[in-house]
């Protein structure tokens, strides 16, 4: 996979870099994998605006995935490997050998007729999906569950991976993308190797007409609104705004929001990286 600089033939090419998509083997998806996919444009029911800055944007169709991979001991081949719009990772259409077709999230490495395998006897190759207790320590991995049979939650994005720290008892060590290091049960299912499409975080858009085709509107600066409108707005000339805080007042930049009560927090060894 790599990125592509273009020819600034015009003002929104001077800094723009696009994937190559050489990894990609075609553009056509399976049509009985797709979905519909309405978009609100940030309104409710009602039509009134809940949420701003959404709107307009690409027509999609949803790609459904297979996170559980709970077709357990039986092969499966890589087909086609494919351009998603709904995430940053590339997807894999894999075959199982009764015939069954889905798509699964595409490892760093994957090639069409590579052969993948999801259970506990599954060798520990790229692809293969086992549960942490039968993974080696210091494993990295990646598409992680967080409750048995969930499907996958953790580490799914483009590049994004998790390594396997430590097995004891019930529970695994896994120090997430975030820097966390958390326990998860030993029963959930993992995918082994990186998730594709590593250079995501190097493509620079050039211009705002590409985000509004991702469905993106205009974002307004909170020290340009009226008091009315911001808690930051409002003031005499080109005031600062004080504190950064959100529309609702909660502070920003430091203020933790999580709750020190939340039920998960003893699963919690070491607190993600600031």
């Amino acid at each position: 996979m790599s990125i592509r600089k273009l020819k600034p033939i015009t003002p929104g090419q001077r800094f723009r870099t696009v994937n190559n998509y050489d990894v990609l083997t075609t553009s056509s998806p399976e049509k009985k994998l797709l979905a519909p996919k309405k978009r609100t444009g940030g309104r409710n029911n009602r039509g009134k605006m809940t949420m701003k800055y959404i709107g307009g944007g690409q027509k999609r169709r949803y790609r459904i995935i297979d996170f559980k991979r709970q077709k357990f001991n039986v092969e499966a081949e890589i087909k086609t490997i494919e351009y998603d719009p709904n995430r940053s990772a590339f997807i894999s259409l894999i075959e199982y050998k009764d015939g069954e077709k889905s798509y699964i999230i595409t490892q760093k490495g994957f090639e069409v007729g590579n052969k993948v395998v999801s259970g506990d006897k599954s060798p520990i190759e790229v692809g293969n999906a086992l549960c942490l207790k039968n993974i080696p320590l210091g494993t990295i991995i990646s598409c992680v569950e967080l409750r048995p049979g969930s499907g996958a939650n953790i580490a799914r994005s483009a590049g994004s991976f998790a390594q396997l720290m430590a097995k004891e008892g019930r529970y695994a060590t896994l120090k997430l993308p975030s820097g966390e290091t958390r326990l998860v049960l030993s029963e959930c299912l993992a995918t082994i190797g990186v998730v594709s499409n590593s250079d995501h975080q190097l493509i620079v858009s050039g211009k705002a007409g590409r985000s509004r085709w991702l469905g993106r509107r205009p974002r307004t600066r909170p020290v340009a609104m009226n008091p009315v409108d911001h808690p930051m707005g409002g003031g005499e000339g080109r005031a600062s705004g004080g504190h950064p805080r959100s529309k609702k007042g909660i502070p920003a930049k430091g203020y933790k929001t999580r709750s020190k009560t939340k039920n998960s927090n003893r699963f919690i060894i070491e607190k993600r990286k600031k």
